[in-house]
């Protein structure tokens, strides 16, 4: 056991010190991950339920994952919709908090820009709420 540390030890001091911290080599395990986020089935049938949300219509993060097939899975909805391409013109601002709630801090741009977008919708956004008659059911489609 002793020579084994001293043998190690020994080695570890043949080697430079900054060759102690480079990889060891490739990873041998292939990654779970995707080759690119587009590529994540839950991230494309989040994508899939923002887009059919009707105009004059909000849905919650929670709801939209829900619908997906992604129950839990809120959170989710809110990294789907930041990681979105700007080519897929994404309705982003009729996704809401619990409660109707817009989720951005009520100085910041884009709290703005989401309660300026639902109010061109004739969507009603009082204290950066929006009314529960304007939350869409997706369970009903």
């Amino acid at each position: 056991m002793i020579f084994g540390v001293l043998e190690s030890a020994r080695m570890a001091r043949s080697k430079t010190f900054a060759e102690l911290f480079l990889p060891l080599g490739p990873k041998k395990s292939p990654s779970r991950r995707p080759a690119s986020i587009a590529d994540s089935p839950a991230i494309q049938a989040i994508w899939d339920v923002v887009g059919m949300i009707p105009r004059g219509t909000v849905s919650t993060y929670g709801a939209v994952a829900r619908a997906a097939g992604l129950p839990g899975r809120a959170r989710l909805t809110g990294f789907a919709l930041r990681v979105a391409p700007d080519a897929l013109n994404l309705p982003w601002h009729r996704v809401v908090g619990a409660g109707g709630r817009i989720v951005f801090p009520k100085t910041s741009l884009q709290h703005r820009e989401q309660a300026r977008r639902l109010r061109s919708e004739r969507v009603l956004v009082k204290d950066g709420r929006v009314g529960r008659s304007y939350i869409a059911d997706f369970e009903a489609l």
